[in-house]
């Protein structure tokens, strides 16, 4: 028989599972007698409920402002690069959101876009008199392509109630309050986190306290790390 003075297990999480991370380690913890937390995906895309996400699908946007309330309470509010997928979000921006609702409940939150977070309100209303006097025979989607990806026209003016085809010089205060609310909150709705296998990290795990965070040291089992 061989007998050592610690053990060390590290076995990973559940995330990249590919590479064996299949969480044995946590039930290898249980049966040492240890608590475990609820284990949730963490740094992982997020699946929206809008039927116009495949058509965005590849689309990156960067220097956008990504936030994420509850009732009228800011739960995220974060600055910087996302991508449209086929089943939602993801990105730099999106993956730290997923991390710090993962214990939501997405039924009670929405998450809107600011595709202009360098202008604040008055400043781009201002801008969007100034584009509908030059382009004013244009189509509202020919002229918002100063604005907006071409990928992104369509949803945003849909969600302003807008036609497409309205030329800028008929387009009414109404309208255009409207699609400087799509430009500066655009809607969406989180549905749910991608699973463990697109997951970077895990959340949860083994119990801090049931650890000496000075020696790493499992309290109830002596030589176990």
């Amino acid at each position: 028989e061989l007998f050592y003075n610690d053990v060390v297990v590290a076995t990973g999480g559940m995330s990249y599972q590919t590479t064996g991370s299949d969480g044995d380690g946590y039930r290898f913890a249980e049966e040492a007698g240890l608590a475990v937390t609820p284990l949730r995906p963490a740094l992982v895309p997020l699946e929206t409920e809008e039927a116009y996400i495949r058509e965005l699908q590849g689309l990156s946007l960067k220097n956008v402002t990504m936030t994420i309330k509850n009732g009228k309470k800011t739960l995220f509010d974060g600055f910087g690069e996302m991508l449209f997928t086929h089943f939602g979000i993801s990105g730099p921006i999106a993956l730290s959101l997923s991390s710090l609702i993962n214990r939501t409940d997405f039924r009670q939150v929405r998450l809107f876009l600011d595709f202009k977070p360098e202008l604040d309100e008055e400043t781009l209303d201002r801008r969007l008199l100034r584009l509908f006097d030059e382009q004013k025979n244009k189509t509202l989607r020919g002229a918002a392509a100063d604005l907006l990806p071409q990928k992104m026209i369509g949803a945003v003016l849909k969600q302003a109630n807008i036609p497409q085809e309205k030329r800028c010089n008929s387009v009414t205060k109404e309208e255009r309050a409207r699609l400087l609310k799509a430009l500066k909150a655009f809607e969406m709705q989180p549905l749910s986190l991608r699973d463990f296998s697109e997951a970077i990290v895990t959340s949860g795990g083994v119990d801090v306290s049931e650890i000496n965070p000075k020696t790493m040291d499992v309290k109830k089992v002596r030589g176990l790390k």
